[in-house]
């Protein structure tokens, strides 16, 4: 009976002995597998900073765009109360009874009183409308420009962070890297029997085996985050963009009637809107990109001593 309790045991062993690679084999196949990620993993934190760079970028102009968008309503709103001062003086010089130099005065100190605009006499007002309309054009302008460069730059954002995740190849390598470190430690078992040194062995698995608590979902999660964020970003952009420019035009600008005025007015909040919400957008992705690198970072600091003693 013990003969053949022996050789049971002989015949369940040795497939397990023939799956154990030789002590050296098995370094050299830690080596082949393992070593290279961190070299990935490293340009995948160097993306990840620049994207977040780019987003950061894309707030501040998207932020600028939205500061200039408010200030050109409140030059809108002054143009408007210059606009009805020259209509109410146009009005009085048309009736039978001409204002005294003194109601005239005590006309435009009331406005002066209301709406904070220093004027003298009908000159000055239309000095003052002229320059008005200037420097919303001007605002106009800068923020067309503004809200366009914060839409460029999340298109850039959303592109990096498209690619600069966790692909394929990285994903195989990784996992190739934790099965090799598993049959070394098979081959450590054995090698200990056979009496060998198993130092530099058991230094690689201590510092390679910290792949198996390496959480990559993190990575392609937050980059699939800054991408969704930069595509909004884009998208409001853009449309901030020609929302800007249409309401700037001289086409729409020029058209004082009451429907015209009102497209004009919705057309720039509408405007300042978007650019709010690309600004929004390049905040969440900033966020994310910042967040990914930290990610990154856990997974390279893995690498970076797995490669260290690979060496």
């Amino acid at each position: 009976m013990k003969k053949y309790f022996s050789i049971l045991v002989c015949m369940l062993t040795l497939p397990a002995m023939a799956d154990i690679l030789p002590l050296d084999d098995a370094l050299r196949a830690t080596y082949t597998a393992c070593v290279g990620i961190d070299d990935a993993l490293a340009d995948m934190k160097k993306m990840a900073g620049i994207n977040t760079a780019v987003t950061a970028v894309g707030t501040a102009t998207g932020a600028g765009a939205t500061v200039v968008g408010i200030v050109k309503t409140a030059k809108d709103k002054k143009a408007e109360e210059l606009e009805k001062i020259l209509q109410e003086i146009e009005e009085m010089q048309g009736t039978a009874t001409p204002l005294t130099e003194e109601e005239f005065e005590i006309f435009l100190s009331e406005f002066n009183a209301t709406y904070e605009t220093a004027v003298k006499n009908q000159d000055s007002v239309q000095e003052e409308l002229e320059k008005t309309v200037a420097q919303s054009k001007k605002l106009g302008d800068w923020r067309t420009g503004l809200t366009a460069a914060s839409a460029a730059t999340n298109v850039a954002g959303a592109v990096i962070a498209g690619t600069n995740r966790v692909d394929g190849d990285l994903n195989a390598q990784i996992l190739a890297c934790r099965a090799a470190v598993d049959a070394l430690r098979r081959s450590v078992t054995q090698a200990r029997i056979s009496g060998q040194d198993v130092t530099e062995a058991n230094n690689i698995i201590s510092a390679c085996g910290e792949y198996d608590y390496a959480d990559l979902s993190k990575i392609n999660t937050r980059a699939t985050g800054a991408m969704a964020s930069s595509i909004v970003g884009a998208a409001t952009g853009v449309i901030g963009t020609g929302l800007s420019a249409g309401a700037n035009s001289a086409q729409v600008r020029d058209d004082n009637t009451a429907s015209g005025k009102s497209k004009e007015k919705g057309m720039n909040t509408a405007a300042n809107v978007m650019s709010g919400l690309t600004t929004a957008a390049s905040v969440t992705a900033t966020v994310f990109n910042a967040t990914q690198i930290k990610a990154i970072k856990q997974v390279a600091e893995i690498a970076e001593k797995c490669t260290g003693v690979l060496k």
